[in-house]
């Protein structure tokens, strides 16, 4: 399999994670009528093709480890288990998500639910792997939790005509970020040990994780959406435009795509699972700019909120630059 061997090389499949991680939530934007329960099944199809692509070409090739069909027949039952739950964990996280999309949009969801769960996927996997500075590693946290703060009160104050929706969008934002930064660790710990797989492989369990658990979940937030809208049906699904069908998988591969890179990265010797995911999640900003800039979601908020949106951008910035340096000083 592929495995980045230098540091730049790591910090280029960090930042690819964070572009599609930030960006594949747009897809859904893209088909505005289609629910957001019928787009997930097209979007657990992505996430299957988008390891399929990748597990047989950059997970079959190259110098490391084994090939990625050969390290799935050798991995131990254990670390399926643990790579599968990881994948049940994030799949209720992100259904919350997108329902916190729809209802709160793009700049307000996922600052919150992301660097909520930044800071605890994070935390909780450098006590697993201690790799990196910690001084700057969780410095740089601070900088970025301080980031979730000024979004949030610029999220106030463009919705202070709407409280009801406003409360509602931030807690299921909240819930989101703290399941989302629970899911990571699992599949960290499902790379380490004896008989482990690799970080295609891990992705290819943790995919058939999210499918089996979306199958339950996804099909009780059809019959009780969170958003208070009337329950989906799955005459809707094949009634939808085939480009809505094409959105959705081609979210599922974009966000695929982006854990390939995240967790390959997080096996480079200097880099480690903390720094990856931290640096990973700063698809906040990424899904924050195409909220502000190109969906015009603050047009119409008052000037003091897009003041507390710049200084979000400025916090983010700076807290990822800093987490990026962490490797550097160990």
């Amino acid at each position: 399999m592929y495995q980045p061997e230098t540091y730049g090389l790591a910090l280029l499949f960090m930042i690819l994670s964070m572009l599609c991680w930030g960006s594949w939530a747009n897809t859904l934007k893209l088909c505005p009528k289609f629910k957001f329960q019928l787009f997930y099944w097209d979007y657990v199809i992505g996430l299957i093709a988008g390891i399929a692509v990748w597990g047989l070409t950059l997970g079959s090739f190259g110098s490391t480890g084994q090939s990625f069909l050969a390290d799935i027949s050798q991995s131990s039952a254990h670390s399926i288990v643990l790579a599968m739950v990881g994948g049940a964990i994030f799949n209720i996280a992100n259904l919350l998500l997108v329902a916190a999309i729809d209802i709160a949009g793009l700049a307000v969801a996922f600052p919150i639910g992301i660097g909520l769960a930044l800071i605890i996927g994070a935390v909780s996997s450098y006590v697993i792997a201690p790799k990196g500075n910690s001084l700057l590693l969780f410095g740089g946290i601070a900088l970025v939790v301080a980031a979730i703060v000024f979004d949030a009160i610029a999220y106030r104050l463009r919705e202070s005509t709407r409280q009801a929706m406003s409360k509602r969008g931030i807690v299921i934002s909240l819930i989101s970020g703290v399941l989302m930064g629970c899911f990571y660790p699992f599949v960290s710990k499902a790379m380490t040990g004896e008989n482990a797989p690799g970080p295609y492989a891990a992705v290819l369990f943790f995919v058939l994780g999210v499918a089996i658990c979306a199958i339950p979940v996804n099909y009780l937030f059809m019959r009780m959406p969170l958003d208070g809208s009337k329950p989906a049906s799955m005459a809707g699904y094949v009634q939808a435009p085939f480009a809505w069908h094409l959105c959705g998988i081609l979210g599922g591969a974009i966000w695929c795509t982006g854990a390939i890179a995240n967790f390959v990265a997080s096996q480079a010797h200097i880099v480690g699972p903390a720094v990856s995911y931290s640096i990973g999640q700063g698809a906040t900003m990424i899904s924050a700019c195409w909220g502000v800039f190109i969906w015009r979601e603050f047009s119409d908020a008052p000037s003091r909120a897009k003041v507390y949106l710049t200084w979000m951008f400025i916090l983010f910035l700076s807290g990822l630059t800093v987490i990026a340096a962490a490797p550097l000083f160990s």
